[in-house]
Formats: structure tokens, sequence, C-alpha cells
């Protein structure tokens, strides 16, 4: 290893890192890479087995897990409170849990509509309500929330979806502005087709093929994870506010 790599990872190595989402995808790898790195993670999903598995292999605790479902806002602050009930302090947020039933409007899948709504946009709300108190007290912290390309650009059933990762973008820039006196750091990051579970979650037959074809040349989630370690890693000095890669032949 490099002397800027050493650097770099010596800014991640001991930090305390909370996740949500943490038990698959994105979130899973995000945990792999960060805990190789020397991170102190405290894990949340909805999914307990899963997360006790992945906790098994990193070398954690049970108590370093909490089942947490994002959409409700006691789940939310239990898990930052027990970060800072193991470690005494939360130095990252990753709002990282996430859906994507897309569909036609016409179709009025109202309850998906609801769903995303409550994941994409209010557990995102949720986690800067839990950990944004404990960061202030601190004077430090870095607040990392996950939009996707759609958040910047929507096509035909994409458009709950993609007002939901609209949404964070507004959250994130708003937070940004609001948390300069306390020495909190934000990061918007928006990933384009990585390969995940995400798809599975939609119902609509016509959009998930279509989905399919975009997810062809998927990038592993291993790319996300290297994305948010090199937004952790810089010095304390540099704020990185946002990200968006794709795949190199993704046109979306």
């Amino acid at each position: 290893m490099d002397k800027e790599s050493v650097k770099l990872t010596s800014n991640i190595e001991g930090k305390v890192i909370v996740i949500t989402g943490a038990s698959s995808g994105l979130g899973e790898a995000t945990a792999r890479l960060l805990a190789k790195q020397g991170a102190r993670l405290v894990l949340g999903a909805r999914r307990h087995d899963r997360l006790q598995a992945l906790a098994a292999d990193l070398g954690l605790g049970e108590e370093a897990i909490v089942k947490t479902d994002v959409t409700r806002l006691a789940d939310v602050q239990r898990l930052v409170d027990q970060a800072l009930a193991l470690h005494g302090r939360v130095d990252v947020l990753i709002n990282n849990a996430g859906l994507m039933p897309s569909s036609m409007l016409e179709n009025l899948h109202i309850d998906e509509w609801d769903r995303m709504i409550d994941v994409n946009i209010k557990g995102v709300l949720y986690g800067i309500g839990a950990a944004l108190p404990v960061m202030k007290q601190q004077k430090s912290g870095h607040i990392i929330n996950v939009s996707s390309v759609a958040g910047h650009k929507v096509g035909p059933g994409g458009t709950v979806y993609a007002a939901t990762k609209h949404a964070v973008r507004v959250i994130s820039e708003g937070l940004r502005q609001e948390v300069k006196p306390y020495n909190i750091r934000t990061t918007i990051i928006s990933p384009g087709a990585v390969a995940t579970e995400l798809i599975e979650t939609i119902t609509d037959p016509v959009i998930a093929e279509n989905m399919r074809k975009t997810y062809q040349n998927a990038i592993p989630a291993d790319s996300f994870a290297h994305t948010v370690a090199f937004a952790i890693s810089q010095p304390e000095d540099v704020d990185i506010n946002e990200i968006l890669f794709r795949p190199t032949s993704q046109a979306y």
C-alpha cells in the first residue's frame, strides 16, 4: 500500500460509522470495505438474520447490529443510540436504505408510492433527525445520503422513484447549508446501474424487464463502497458534497 493509500485509510480507521440498509447490496458492500479499513461499525436493517450473518463475517458482536425499519423513527433513533452507547460518538451516518418499485403512474400502484416515500424520503429524514443532535454536540460528523442517477433525471415508469431521489438531493443540500456552524460534512452519492437487489423490488413486469436491460452491464456494489470510502477519507477540512457515477456503458 502506497503512502497516499495509507493516509486515506487512516482517516477512516477508528471512525464510528452507522449504516442503514446494511443487510445486502450497497450497504453490505460498504460495511465490508469499511471494516477492512478499521472503522467501528454499527449496522441496521430490517432483515436481522442477514445482519447476523454479516456481523459474523466481519467479526462484529451482536451488539453492533440493530434490527431497523427506517420508516419508524424510534428504530432509527435506537440504531444511532446504540452506536453512541458502544463508542461514545457517531462520526458518520450512511442513509442507504432504499426501494425502487417503479411503475407507470396510470397503473396506480399507490401502496408502492407510499412505501417509496416512507423509505426513501422519511427514512433519510429520520436518520438525520437521529444523528444531527449528536453531531452538533460533537461539533463534527458526516452524513452521507444515497440518491441515484434518477435523482438527476426522470424517465417513464420512474416518476415517483425519481421524485424521492430528487428529494434526497434537496434535503441534503439544505442540510449542507444548515450544518456549517457545527463542522458537519454532507455527501450525496448518486449511483447508476449497480448490481444489487434493488430491481427485485419492481412488481410491474414491463418496467422490470426494461430495468433488467439497463442493469445488464451493472457494475459491482464495491464501486459504491469505494465511492463512500473516498468521501469519508478526505481530510476534515474537505467536504465532498456530491458524487454521481455510472457504468461506463450506461447512457441513461
